[in-house]
């Protein structure tokens, strides 16, 4: 099924509503749950409730279904949530991304995710403008994919972990580059140049995937447009680590609350004709083939759209559309 958050001006966290297969038309789910954090911290008594309004919704035997005429009216499928755990699951982009800032690789890059805690207080709308204060940051999107689960114990292996995801995701993850390397060298990580992140306007449950979840994977091109061109279509599927591994990363020392958002980091494919999902990576291709950087990061105007489709080409998630905005 698919599920999306109504923008709502009484409430933070939007009114969770259910979108139909072909997302032409939503139901209200608030006599189930006001909102979507909600229903996930009462997920087993929630579900069934969900996919009953999800098939009749589809099958037409529901009152009340209002035709979706405008993608602005969606907050992110989540529009806020307790963590936001991303990982680094694709090792061309680690790779990429530890050339360009001239840093040696961890050790344990092949046996141990790279994970970070970002910001989840309040996630951009799939259309809202990317802000940006200063362009000297380096605005930066980053395509990624996305899980949802439910309450995860302490110590749970990556086996149980994937038992545990009940909804995915796809995600614009802006990054401001021109600060990220001296925060790493003050040795405490990610913080100002990871600010608010942006989530589709759909979660869908994992049947929705069809075929394509796959060993705790999406089998499927991300599509990313730049500026109303083509610039990547990297397909998720080479993630080394897979969700359950990441979840279970996350839960190594403490509990994951329900709505926990684990992320895979930018997807990347070794690849070149496959394009890629951030500005990063093609200057760091540029760098290394022709000795010089052409492409800037963003700038105010500029566009980026990310969606994902289905092998029989439906828009599974719908899309994130977002210019940037000088303030």
């Amino acid at each position: 099924m698919k599920l999306a958050s109504l923008k709502n001006p009484k409430s933070k966290d939007g009114e969770l509503v259910v979108v139909s297969s072909d997302n032409q038309f939503y139901v209200s789910a608030n006599d189930i749950a006001p909102n979507l954090l909600s229903a996930l911290d009462q997920w087993s008594e929630a579900e069934p409730k969900l996919l009953k309004k999800y098939n009749d919704l589809n099958s037409k035997k529901i009152s009340g279904a209002v035709k979706i005429a405008d993608e602005n009216i969606f907050e992110s499928c989540l529009p806020r949530t307790w963590l936001f755990a991303d990982g680094s699951a694709f090792i061309h982009h680690i790779k990429l991304v530890r050339q360009a800032r001239k840093a040696e690789l961890p050790a344990t890059l092949l046996t141990v995710p790279l994970m970070y805690q970002a910001e989840c207080g309040r996630f951009l709308s799939p259309t809202e403008n990317i802000p940006q204060a200063d362009f000297n940051h380096g605005t930066d999107f980053e395509a990624e994919v996305g899980v949802i689960v439910d309450f995860v114990p302490k110590g749970t292996s990556a086996e149980d972990a994937l038992k545990h995801i009940k909804l995915c995701v796809i995600l614009n993850d802006t990054t401001l580059r021109g600060l990220i390397p001296d925060e790493l060298a003050s040795g405490f990580g990610f913080f100002q140049s990871k600010p608010n992140k942006t989530l589709s306007p759909f979660a869908v449950t994992l049947d929705e995937l069809g075929s394509a979840w796959q060993n705790g994977r999406i089998h499927l091109p991300l599509l990313v447009e730049y500026n109303k061109k083509f610039f990547g279509k990297p397909n998720a599927k080479e993630m080394h680590f897979h969700f359950g591994q990441l979840i279970a990363h996350a839960a190594r020392t403490r509990d994951l609350a329900a709505g926990s958002l684990i992320g895979s980091g930018t997807v990347s494919n070794v690849d070149a004709s496959m394009g890629s999902c951030c500005l990063v990576e093609k200057r760091t291709l540029e760098q290394i083939h022709q000795n010089e950087i052409s492409t800037p990061y963003m700038s105010e105007g500029d566009t980026i759209e990310i969606k994902m489709l289905s092998e029989s080409g439906e828009n599974i998630f719908g899309r994130i559309y977002q210019k940037v905005q000088k303030i």
